[in-house]
């Protein structure tokens, strides 16, 4: 039996990340090296890691079983890149129940194969597109995002329009308003209307989303 690693596992949160009850699942290690990273503790390996498989995060999670399904609730996974581990949470949805939501805070800077993996049973995918512009993008992250465009692309391509949530945040020293207005109108094109756009501000020299 596989295992992966965690950050954090947070219960009992209310329409922050999905509908209804949901529980929080951060997994470790991301592809990305943001300068103004909220998790950083997710990107090498360290102390705070945790390691389940499967089976042991489904006995973490079901006691809110009545929850989720009162609710339309369910397991949110986030990270890190959560998308990372598709074969693990394909592994977890297969011994999970399969009436509840499960869905998915990435960046979708991954192969498509990750996608494959989890299309039949996500819920809703919660996607940080940080800037659709490639050359902010790489300047904010330390990576392309021609990966990410493939993969929004392809999800619509899916049906999945109703199912994304875009975050456009403004990014002190990276981006303006009138490039996250570019990168709105972008996501608008592939037919996702759900859009959130916040404001990165600092805290005790860090960065946080508000």
């Amino acid at each position: 039996m596989q295992t992966a690693p965690f950050i954090g596992i947070v219960r009992h949160r209310m329409k922050t990340d999905g509908f209804g009850v949901t529980t929080l699942a951060a997994f470790g290690s991301c592809p990305l090296r943001c300068k103004y990273c909220l998790n950083p503790h997710s990107l090498t390996e360290n102390k705070t890691w945790v390691y389940y498989t499967p089976e042991e995060l489904f006995e973490i999670v079901k006691p809110d079983n009545l929850y989720f399904l009162a609710t339309n609730g369910g397991i949110t996974f986030g990270g890190g890149e959560p998308l990372l581990r598709s074969k693990f949470i394909k592994e977890f949805h297969e011994i999970a129940n399969p009436l509840w939501s499960y869905n998915f805070e990435t960046s979708l800077n991954v192969d498509r194969e990750h996608l494959d993996d989890v299309l039949t049973f996500a819920t809703k995918f919660i996607v940080d597109i940080k800037d659709m512009n490639p050359d902010i993008y790489k300047k904010y992250t330390g990576k392309d995002n021609k990966q990410v465009l493939e993969n929004i692309e392809y999800l619509c391509t899916k049906g999945f329009q109703d199912k994304i949530t875009v975050r456009i945040p403004l990014i002190p020293g990276f981006n303006t308003d009138e490039d996250r207005e570019l990168s709105e109108k972008k996501i608008k094109s592939y037919g996702i209307t759900d859009i959130d756009k916040f404001q990165y501000i600092y805290r005790n020299n860090k960065s946080v989303g508000k």
